[in-house]
């Protein structure tokens, strides 16, 4: 048996067929992997964090961040990265936080309002959009459409204010309508807090999300519509009895517009007792 110690490093890459030099050196792939893996992990936090940057403006961060690094360097790892290719970065929204889905003890304090959208016999589409008060759950409006984008709804809350007042608050998701400008501008204006919940946690706006369902079971999948005038009147009359004859178990089995009366009172007596 031969050991280590009776073999030769010459004698050993003799037998395998290579040569001393190639024994001693390091694996060039291994030791430039390693010697990249800084640079890597820097710029992978920079995309991270600003994933619409170029080039340059990466390169001037690290720098500023005090990395020794030059652009030669910095722009073969780019490359490597598959950086300097054209990226399809998706919109991210901004973080939002869990508000918890509190029931408010007066009217017109808080609003939620939602989206739905069913088809004509014909098969063409249309857009519904369901306004309620949280308080009362009073139905504010119904709105039915080909399209309602953010210039139209603020139209629409342009009436409710005039007929009811601006809430303090409204609770929507994070539909392009309720991200647009023209309602976040309206709100400013308004002084109204907007409370966007989180993505895919439609619970979160469970109020409005319960009022879909029933106007759904009871309107949409009730009826074979041929045009938006006959949705408009069925929801309309829909709209009028929900409001005022429907009892609702979260209110006492009491329809919304006597909870309403009846908190209104309450909340009158309780200010002047105090």
């Amino acid at each position: 048996m031969i050991t280590n110690s009776e073999l030769s490093i010459t004698k050993a890459c003799s037998v395998v067929g290579l040569s001393r030099r190639a024994w001693y050196r390091e694996d060039p792939a291994e030791s430039q992997q390693e010697r990249d893996a800084p640079v890597i992990d820097a710029l992978n936090a920079l995309v991270d964090k600003h994933p619409r940057w170029g080039f340059w403006k990466y390169f001037y961060a690290l720098r500023f961040a005090g990395h020794p690094w030059n652009h030669k360097r910095v722009w073969r790892i780019y490359c490597a990265m598959k950086l300097n290719q054209k990226r399809r970065a998706k919109r991210r929204l901004p973080e939002r936080l869990k508000t918890p889905l509190d029931a408010p003890s007066m009217a017109n304090h808080t609003w939620s309002f939602d989206f739905m959208s069913d088809t004509l016999y014909s098969g063409h589409r249309y857009r519904v959009l369901n306004i309620l008060d949280e308080g009362t759950r009073e139905a504010l409006d119904i709105t039915v459409a080909t399209s309602i984008p953010a210039g139209r709804l603020v139209r629409i809350l342009d009436g409710l204010v005039a007929e009811y007042g601006a809430p303090w608050r409204i609770r929507v998701d994070n539909g392009s309508e309720m991200t647009a400008t023209a309602f976040v501008d309206w709100c400013k204006q308004y002084n109204i807090h907007i409370v966007y919940i989180q993505p895919g946690k439609p619970n979160q706006n469970a109020y409005i999300e319960r009022f879909n369902r029933s106007f759904r079971h009871e309107v949409l999948d009730a009826h074979l519509f041929r045009t938006l005038n006959e949705v408009r009147e069925i929801a309309w009359a829909w709209q009028i009895s929900y409001n005022e004859e429907r009892p609702h178990a979260a209110l006492g089995n009491v329809p919304p517009a006597e909870f309403k009366r009846l908190l209104t009172a309450e909340n009158s007596i309780n200010q002047l007792c105090a």
